[in-house]
């Protein structure tokens, strides 16, 4: 975010910097739930955090479907990389589950983590300029963050190479969102 991102005195967020937030929510709730789908695939029922993982994959695919009608009630149009976000997501989750259970988690808590960010940054830049949008980035925020949090519980922090897995997975949902702004 650079510094003509920031809101300052008088000045209102314009309809492509909304239009731009509401494409890179969706993409990235949209990843969400194939990052999920990947996890589960390969995890199955047969592990416990099975059921956490199918429960914010709920969740995050609630979050979906709600960015879903807030781009098509205000027009706005979806990233075209969907298609790369789909197999992207699917097989970063697949990986992660497949190193092992810490591993997904750790995917979970650095996914989170960076949409915490984002997310505090769009709240951040629209400030009292569409109350709608904030109020949903702020809600979803808070889950995300109690996703972050029931990974770092169930064991994120004890992945083989954490710091290593957590910054490529931090660095690879940075590019995500900066690609989904304008594509």
């Amino acid at each position: 975010m650079s510094v003509k991102d920031f809101p300052r005195p008088g000045r209102r967020v314009t309809d492509a910097e909304r239009a731009s937030m509401l494409r890179v929510d969706q993409a990235g709730e949209f990843g969400a739930t194939r990052i999920y789908a990947g996890q589960l695939a390969v995890m199955g029922d047969r592990h416990p955090d099975s059921r956490l993982i199918a429960g914010m994959a709920a969740q995050e695919e609630r979050h979906r479907k709600h960015f879903d009608a807030m781009i098509a009630r205000r027009g706005v149009r979806p990233t075209a990389l969907q298609p790369v976000w789909n197999l992207a997501g699917f097989a970063l989750g697949a990986v992660t589950a497949a190193i092992g259970p810490r591993a997904a988690m750790a995917c979970t808590a650095a996914i989170e983590t960076e949409i915490d960010r984002h997310y505090a940054e769009q709240l951040e830049q629209l400030g009292e300029d569409d109350p709608e949008l904030s109020t949903v980035i702020a809600d979803f925020q808070a889950e995300e963050v109690e996703h972050r949090e029931t990974a770092i519980a169930h064991g994120a922090e004890q992945a083989p190479a954490y710091p290593l897995l957590s910054g490529a997975i931090r660095l690879g949902c940075r590019a995500a969102i900066a690609l989904s702004r304008y594509i």
